[in-house]
């Protein structure tokens, strides 16, 4: 038993108390390693083998086949914190927790395909991601149509394709893609087991998140058989349950944990530093409070939305969910704008220094610049509330 952390006023209970007692040891330990993956731009490979040695990958799995069954409250918790040490893991495991969470609440694989992966998942700490985005068509959230091909064949499918953004890549298991059926005029997925047929061109060179693995995913001539199991085959849904977005704000939970980390470091800074001109710390200047205090301003609204919505997602019905959609925007909207203000006020605060790369914040201000990028973009999120406003206004 964990006593509760008092020092997270969103942890509520023992279970989530230990959820995050676990993830900030692994956060103190991926934090020693953040900067020299940062600066080579390579996969944090042991990250990834700590966290299966933990249990950290099944998480979301459901409790019946041996996870933690986290509601979406504690798995943004876990991502929160974990983010505080190495953003680019966060992000590239999140998408692994997020993917599990919609599937055991969709439910939308067959019951048998699923529980022989969450099988794997806690027992050899296999990952799945699902891969949609191509250079031509930019975001899948937009709407292109994919480029990627699939031709049917004796047995199966041939596919062909270049996939973009391809997070976690270097460490996925299992992966689910689009790809366009010409016979058929529509767009089918399809679950794809790492290995054979498949080539990791290695294109992620980027100014922020440069551990994520985010390389090109190309696929040339790969077969996948139609039985759907875990040798792959389209995923025939048993069920049209629309993605309802919750599970994507493991998405501002990474970006909230890397500020949360830069506005501790900060107030760190500004504690400890004291110039020759000034008789204490700049901590006791009333200029160095009042950033220290708009960055609490920050943090503390964006968590506060943040941690609201994900309760009320996790108590509200499937039908209710589905009304969710825009506070469920809002909150990421909130949390990655705010993160990018928290780290820039932590900068100002720590000043020339934070440039240096010898210190972690030009790290973390080149990251959470990525949670721009991220579903759903700002634009979707402002239109979408406008719509409502106007709708029923």
């Amino acid at each position: 038993m964990h006593s509760k952390d008092l020092t997270d006023r969103f942890v509520r209970n023992e279970r989530e108390a230990g959820i995050v007692a676990r993830t900030d040891q692994l956060a103190n330990i991926f934090a020693e390693r953040s900067t020299k993956h940062d600066r080579e731009g390579s996969f944090p490979h042991e990250n990834f083998a700590d966290m299966r040695k933990h249990g950290y990958m099944k998480l979301t799995v459901p409790a019946q086949y041996g996870g933690d069954e986290a509601s979406l409250y504690e798995m943004l918790l876990a991502q929160d914190h974990l983010a505080r040490g190495d953003g680019s893991t966060a992000l590239a495991v999140g998408w692994h927790l997020g993917q599990v969470m919609q599937l055991r609440l969709s439910r939308s694989w067959p019951e048998s395909l699923f529980s022989s992966f969450c099988k794997e998942i806690v027992d050899k700490g296999a990952t799945i991601n699902h891969y949609a985005s191509e250079r031509a068509t930019g975001s899948p959230s937009r709407g292109g149509k994919p480029e990627t091909a699939a031709y049917k064949t004796a047995g199966g499918f041939i596919i062909t394709g270049r996939k973009t953004y391809s997070t976690l890549s270097p460490a996925v298991s299992y992966f689910t893609l689009t790809a366009w059926i010409e016979e058929e005029g529509r767009v089918g997925e399809f679950l794809v087991p790492m290995g054979e047929g498949v080539h990791i061109e290695e294109t992620w060179d980027t100014l922020g998140m440069r551990a994520t693995g985010s390389h090109d995913l190309v696929l040339k001539d790969l077969f996948v058989p139609d039985p759907c199991s875990l040798r792959g085959g389209e995923i025939k849904r048993s069920g049209d349950t629309p993605f309802d977005g919750g599970t994507l704000l493991h998405i501002p939970a990474c970006y909230i944990g890397i500020a949360h980390a830069a506005r501790d470091f900060a107030i760190q800074f500004a504690k400890k530093h004291r110039p020759n001109s000034l008789p204490g710390p700049i901590a006791e200047l009333p200029s160095i409070q009042r950033q220290i205090g708009e960055m609490e301003v920050e943090l503390i609204s964006a968590r506060t939305v943040l941690y609201s919505v994900a309760d009320r997602f996790d108590r509200d019905s499937v039908e209710e969910r589905s009304l969710l959609k825009p506070e469920l925007a809002l909150a990421k909207y909130v949390a990655t704008n705010a993160a990018v203000r928290i780290v820039d006020i932590a900068m100002r605060i720590v000043g020339g220094a934070s440039l240096s790369r010898q210190l972690p914040l030009e790290r973390m201000y080149r990251d959470v610049r990525a949670g721009l990028h991220n579903p759903p973009m700002d634009d979707i999120t402002l239109n979408g509330l406008a719509r409502r406003a106007l709708t029923e206004g």
